[in-house]
């Protein structure tokens, strides 16, 4: 509903800004222009609701690399790969104050945070596991050490939106300008082929990712 939507949207802006502990349900309320008891009734208070977006958040951000790792029966892992980073950047980029809360809150240690890890990151570790697997089987990408690329992997992909300020400094570039995906994709695509891949004779020639930066059909 619009009120439910709004709740969310108002929760989001105050916990990047405040922090979870820092923001009263009053608060909530207030900025959405709302009655507080419609938080108990849609999230059952505070903890429902960080509950909701974390969960939400996590489980739209598996399935964009479950989409990816689905067509690596028709097309090639490296691009599957490239397919997966874009796709992932770009969820993050339309949800950017959402991506940056749910990534700092991952770093305290609560119960809550564990239980989200044991269930979405665990399930996030096993799909990459999969498709660096495929390309590895395919003879497309060399053998290594698959946790520490999964490691290298996320940690270049959430950094825009966990330390903004880093990537404009160091690249100048923001999350929020329109042409970041297609630049910072580029970045992380290329280091794919550069890490991951067995060199090939396509990549050295062009230089250039095969993957164009597009949504998937």
């Amino acid at each position: 509903s619009g009120a439910k939507e709004r709740i969310l949207d108002a929760a989001v802006s105050l916990f990047n800004g405040k922090g979870y502990a820092g923001t009263s349900v009053r608060e909530i309320a207030k900025k959405a222009d709302l009655n507080i008891a419609l938080i108990s009734y849609y999230f059952k208070g505070k903890k429902g609701l960080l509950e909701h977006l974390m969960s939400t958040f996590f489980e739209e951000y598996n399935e964009k690399l479950e989409q990816a790792y689905q067509f690596t029966d028709t097309r090639s892992a490296r691009e599957c790969m490239h397919m997966a980073i874009v796709q992932l950047l770009t969820y993050q980029q339309d949800n950017h104050q959402l991506a940056r809360f749910v990534h700092r809150e991952t770093t305290l240690d609560t119960m809550l945070v564990r239980e989200i890890m044991t269930i979405y990151l665990r399930k996030e570790k096993f799909c990459w596991n999969k498709l660096i697997e495929k390309g590895v089987e395919k003879g497309e990408f060399k053998r290594q050490a698959t946790d520490f690329t999964i490691m290298q992997l996320k940690g270049m992909i959430i950094m825009p939106f966990m330390n903004p300020q880093y990537l404009q400094e160091i690249f100048q570039l923001s999350p929020s300008d329109a042409h970041f995906n297609k630049r910072y994709a580029a970045y992380l695509t290329n280091w794919v082929d550069q890490h991951i891949c067995h060199p090939s004779k396509e990549i050295s020639e062009k230089g250039t990712p095969l993957y164009r930066f597009t949504a998937v059909p």
